[in-house]
């Protein structure tokens, strides 16, 4: 595809600690899938798509309180009526892979939930796309 890349930063808080003192892995994949799903807004130019498959989910590494994660995205391609990317999540603190995914699908949909053909096929770097 091309080294089109996004990068956000979440900060592990006490509200989103498990009962052992980590990040809980619910939290993070929350984290995960709203940002993704924000990529695929921006590179779709539509509000209107949905997750529609999440790769195998293997924790590596646990996060603590007061670290800092960043989870990188990456475009993978196109398809007629999807977006494919990927995600690694990395503890900006211990430098350790916290999460990777291969692979997050999401397609776009009109309003009864069907999918439609979206016709992008290279990414964009900025948010234009909801503005055409």
């Amino acid at each position: 595809m091309s080294d089109y890349r996004h990068l956000v930063r979440k900060w592990v808080k006490p509200e989103d600690l498990n009962q052992h003192g980590a990040l809980f892995g619910g939290r993070l994949l929350e984290w995960v899938d709203e940002e993704a799903a924000i990529v695929a807004v921006t590179q779709l130019g539509t509000t209107d798509v949905v997750t529609r498959h999440m790769s195998a989910i293997d924790f590596a590494a646990r996060a603590d309180r007061g670290d800092l994660l960043e989870l990188d995205y990456r475009v993978s391609k196109f398809g007629r009526t999807s977006i494919t990317l990927s995600c690694r999540v990395e503890n900006a603190v211990t430098g350790q892979e916290v999460l990777t995914l291969d692979s997050i699908v999401f397609v776009a949909v009109d309003a009864e939930g069907h999918t439609v053909v979206h016709g992008r096929t290279e990414p964009t770097p900025g948010t234009e796309r909801l503005r055409e």
